[in-house]
Protein backbone atom coordinates (compact mmCIF):
# COMPACT_ATOMS: atom_id res chain seq x y z
CA UNK A 1 0.00 0.00 0.00
CA UNK A 2 1.16 3.60 -0.73
CA UNK A 3 1.44 6.46 2.12
CA UNK A 4 -1.60 7.52 1.53
CA UNK A 5 -3.33 4.28 1.98
CA UNK A 6 -2.05 3.89 4.88
CA UNK A 7 -2.55 7.61 6.14
CA UNK A 8 -6.29 6.79 5.11
CA UNK A 9 -6.72 3.34 6.84
CA UNK A 10 -4.85 4.43 9.95
CA UNK A 11 -6.82 8.09 10.07
CA UNK A 12 -3.11 9.49 10.55
CA UNK A 13 -1.36 11.81 8.36
CA UNK A 14 2.00 11.24 5.74
CA UNK A 15 3.74 13.03 7.84
CA UNK A 16 3.35 11.26 11.13
CA UNK A 17 3.78 7.74 9.53
CA UNK A 18 7.26 9.53 7.50
CA UNK A 19 8.26 10.25 11.14
CA UNK A 20 7.43 6.84 12.80
CA UNK A 21 9.68 5.71 10.12
CA UNK A 22 12.31 7.98 10.53
CA UNK A 23 12.36 7.93 14.32
CA UNK A 24 12.47 3.40 14.28
CA UNK A 25 8.69 3.25 15.53
CA UNK A 26 7.89 1.45 12.42
CA UNK A 27 9.87 -0.40 10.30
CA UNK A 28 11.18 1.11 6.49
CA UNK A 29 8.74 0.10 3.85
CA UNK A 30 10.42 -1.30 0.83
CA UNK A 31 10.51 1.40 -2.87
CA UNK A 32 8.91 0.95 -6.06
CA UNK A 33 9.94 3.00 -8.14
CA UNK A 34 10.90 5.74 -5.38
CA UNK A 35 7.60 5.44 -4.08
CA UNK A 36 7.08 3.91 -0.13
CA UNK A 37 5.01 0.69 -0.36
CA UNK A 38 3.96 -0.78 3.05
CA UNK A 39 2.94 -4.10 4.16
CA UNK A 40 -0.66 -3.79 5.72
CA UNK A 41 0.61 -5.14 9.20
CA UNK A 42 2.16 -1.79 9.27
CA UNK A 43 -1.37 -0.65 10.44
CA UNK A 44 -1.12 -2.94 13.56
CA UNK A 45 2.06 -1.42 14.39
CA UNK A 46 0.20 2.25 14.36
CA UNK A 47 -2.83 1.09 16.40
CA UNK A 48 -0.02 0.22 19.11
CA UNK A 49 1.79 3.25 18.92
CA UNK A 50 -1.43 5.72 18.65
CA UNK A 51 -3.13 3.42 21.24
CA UNK A 52 0.19 3.96 23.88
CA UNK A 53 0.47 7.89 22.59
CA UNK A 54 -3.37 8.27 24.42
CA UNK A 55 -2.27 6.40 27.63
CA UNK A 56 0.32 9.23 27.89
CA UNK A 57 2.94 7.39 26.87
CA UNK A 58 6.49 9.26 25.27
CA UNK A 59 8.02 8.49 21.86
CA UNK A 60 10.90 7.11 24.10
CA UNK A 61 8.62 4.84 26.11
CA UNK A 62 6.82 3.41 23.01
CA UNK A 63 10.40 2.34 21.95
CA UNK A 64 10.58 0.61 24.79
CA UNK A 65 6.96 -0.76 25.43
CA UNK A 66 8.08 -2.81 21.26
CA UNK A 67 11.14 -2.05 21.12
CA UNK A 68 10.57 0.01 17.85
CA UNK A 69 9.24 -2.35 14.99
CA UNK A 70 12.10 -2.57 13.08
CA UNK A 71 10.97 -5.74 11.01
CA UNK A 72 7.43 -6.96 10.08
CA UNK A 73 7.93 -10.02 10.73
CA UNK A 74 9.63 -9.76 13.92
CA UNK A 75 6.55 -7.57 15.05
CA UNK A 76 4.30 -11.08 14.19
CA UNK A 77 6.75 -13.07 16.05
CA UNK A 78 8.14 -11.15 19.04
CA UNK A 79 8.12 -12.31 22.26
CA UNK A 80 4.94 -11.30 24.29
CA UNK A 81 5.74 -7.26 25.65
CA UNK A 82 3.56 -8.24 28.94
CA UNK A 83 6.52 -7.36 31.08
CA UNK A 84 7.71 -4.15 29.56
CA UNK A 85 4.19 -2.98 29.55
CA UNK A 86 3.21 -3.99 32.88
CA UNK A 87 6.60 -1.93 34.31
CA UNK A 88 6.09 1.06 32.26
CA UNK A 89 2.42 0.79 32.94
CA UNK A 90 2.99 0.75 36.57
CA UNK A 91 5.31 3.62 36.52
CA UNK A 92 3.05 5.85 34.55
CA UNK A 93 0.05 5.34 36.66
CA UNK A 94 2.19 6.79 39.41
CA UNK A 95 2.80 9.98 37.53
CA UNK A 96 -0.57 10.36 36.87
CA UNK A 97 -1.12 10.35 40.26
CA UNK A 98 1.29 12.81 41.15
CA UNK A 99 0.16 14.53 38.47
CA UNK A 100 -3.44 14.32 39.56
CA UNK A 101 -2.24 15.83 42.96
CA UNK A 102 -0.55 18.52 42.15
CA UNK A 103 -3.41 19.42 39.65
CA UNK A 104 -5.62 19.49 42.56
CA UNK A 105 -3.55 21.36 44.76
CA UNK A 106 -3.45 23.74 41.83
CA UNK A 107 -6.99 24.35 41.09
CA UNK A 108 -7.49 25.20 44.94
CA UNK A 109 -5.04 27.85 44.82
CA UNK A 110 -6.68 29.35 41.79
CA UNK A 111 -10.46 28.81 43.58
CA UNK A 112 -8.93 30.93 46.61
CA UNK A 113 -7.29 33.84 44.42
CA UNK A 114 -10.88 33.80 42.82
CA UNK A 115 -12.29 34.78 45.91
CA UNK A 116 -9.19 37.12 46.49
CA UNK A 117 -9.88 40.97 47.76
CA UNK A 118 -6.29 42.38 47.44
CA UNK A 119 -6.39 45.62 45.98
CA UNK A 120 -3.39 45.89 44.64
CA UNK A 121 0.18 42.91 44.16
CA UNK A 122 1.76 44.51 47.59
CA UNK A 123 -1.40 43.38 49.73
CA UNK A 124 -1.67 40.24 47.27
CA UNK A 125 2.00 39.25 47.98
CA UNK A 126 1.47 40.08 52.33
CA UNK A 127 -1.25 37.46 52.32
CA UNK A 128 0.05 35.08 50.04
CA UNK A 129 3.20 35.02 52.25
CA UNK A 130 1.24 34.17 55.31
CA UNK A 131 0.89 37.80 56.71
CA UNK A 132 -2.33 38.37 56.22
CA UNK A 133 -5.47 36.55 55.94
CA UNK A 134 -7.46 36.26 52.69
Amino acid sequence: MTIGQIARKSGLRASAIRFYERTGLIPKPSRVNGQRRYDDRVLDCLVLIEFAKSCGFTLDEIRQLFGGFTDLGEFRNRTPVLGRVRGLAERKIHELDALISRIEVMKATLARAERCRCVDAEECARRIRGLAEC
